[in-house]
């Protein structure tokens, strides 16, 4: 049996998807433990996981939900910023600290999730394999493809690839101070240095928690990286209280901004006064972001909970409207639920893009967001069956990828064998 290092931010987008892998790793007889700033303990105690203490004196208790918070207020560039930085600030620790953690833990092999590339520099100095997990959109660049923080749609056109290379000229500019700081490090250690983002990936396995269906046409991924659907799971969250009672007979439309970018309270009056007269029930989740009681009374007067059930709800959910989240946008899918997309930040409007293009929704930037523009969206969603039809098929393709079993089969195969595990094989 093997013992598993994880290393991954420590929000709860990422987490939800690291700990039911890294719980079905152990269920099969491994060893996992996660690395993570002190926030991400509970978490990952909770899902009965080991775990080890790194960036203690950065980012003491507390600190990662006073980052979020102030994240949660900003959209646009300046979110992809702040998040940058933070990012950046993360990878600092890593790689100062993990090393000799992982050292003495007895590590054998690393989950590094994508959005933290430094993690298979850290298993490239201690000579250990990892595996790459994708918990956000596939971030493998090709310029086929949108960057995953626009909203462009896709297309095969000549000037779209033109737009593309533009686009990731920006976001190389972005990123620059994260890779910087990995060059540094494979400098000092004697590792050669990469020449561009898609290097710091596995050589031995890349792993989406997307079905290819709702990932544009690709060209140039590796004939290692596998689509195996989502690792939705309970294990590691806290199942909040909420008032089912107050559910009544017509049809439901969940409403959530996830649990970081969430503060803009504006989005929430704008969606409550957009189902104003709709045939449906209201349930909006503010994710923290709020207690019910601190805001204004919104329009229409829709059930708000600080938190939801999420899991639970989109089972009875007619329509999710979202941020585009990928862990609540593949629930959504997973229970055939359409959505209205409002992207903030980040990879969101490139998943809302994903969306749309899918045909399981629609999608309207936060700053084009106006209420006759996402009333339309919502009745037309609602109404045609296409979205229904399209959230079915994909709701299909993620029961046939495999899930968290398909992804755990990979990993052992990779580190059993220390090959890279072709897709074409694993199908």
């Amino acid at each position: 049996m093997t013992h598993f290092g994880i290393i991954c931010p420590g929000s709860t987008g990422h987490l939800n998807t690291m700990l039911p892998l890294g719980k079905e790793l152990q269920q099969r007889g491994h060893r996992v433990t996660l690395f993570g700033v002190p926030d991400a303990q509970s978490k990952t105690q909770a899902a009965g996981l080991e775990f080890r203490v790194i960036g203690e004196s950065e980012f003491p208790k507390g600190a990662n939900a006073e980052s979020l918070a102030k994240l949660g207020q900003l959209s646009g560039n300046s979110a992809f910023k702040y998040t940058v930085s933070l990012l950046r600030n993360g990878a600092a620790v890593i790689l100062r600290d993990t090393p000799q953690a992982i050292k003495e833990a007895g590590v054998e092999a690393l989950l590094v999730d994508q959005a933290s590339p430094e993690g298979g520099t850290v298993a490239d100095f201690l000579g250990i394999p990892f595996i790459t997990i994708c918990s956000a959109v596939v971030l493998n660049r090709e310029e086929s493809v949108p960057p995953i923080v626009t909203n462009w749609h896709y297309s095969t056109a000549w000037w779209a690839r033109l737009r593309n290379r533009a686009g990731y000229e920006l976001l190389k500019r972005i990123a620059k101070p994260i890779r910087d700081l990995i060059d540094e490090y494979r400098t000092e250690w004697k590792l050669p240095p990469h020449s561009n983002p898609n290097e710091s990936y596995s050589q031995l396995a890349q792993i989406s928690q997307q079905p290819a269906e709702l990932e544009f046409p690709r060209q140039n991924l590796p004939q290692w990286f596998h689509f195996t659907g989502p690792y939705h799971s309970p294990i590691g969250r806290e199942l909040p209280a909420f008032p089912y009672e107050k559910l009544i007979d017509q049809p439901l439309i969940y409403a959530s901004m996830g649990t970081v970018q969430n503060r803009l309270i504006k989005v929430f009056h704008n969606i409550a006064e957009a189902c104003v007269g709709l045939d449906a029930q209201l349930v909006i989740s503010l994710g923290g972001s709020a207690s019910p009681e601190s805001l204004p009374a919104l329009p229409g007067s829709p059930l708000v909970v600080e938190y939801a059930p999420q899991l639970e709800l989109l089972q009875k959910a007619n329509l999710t409207i979202t941020h585009a989240g990928m862990n609540t946008t593949l629930e959504c899918l997973s229970n055939g639920v359409p959505m209205v997309a409002i992207p903030i930040a980040n990879d969101q409007p490139g998943i809302g893009a994903r969306i749309a293009w899918a045909g399981v929704g629609e999608a309207i930037p936060v700053a084009r967001l106006n209420v006759p523009k996402l009333r339309k969206a919502i009745k037309r969603v609602l109404t045609q069956e296409s979205y229904k039809q399209n959230a079915l098929r994909l709701q299909a393709a993620i029961h046939r990828a495999g899930g968290v079993s398909r992804a755990a089969d990979i990993i052992e195969q990779a580190i059993s064998t220390g090959k890279p595990v072709l897709a074409n094989t694993n199908s």
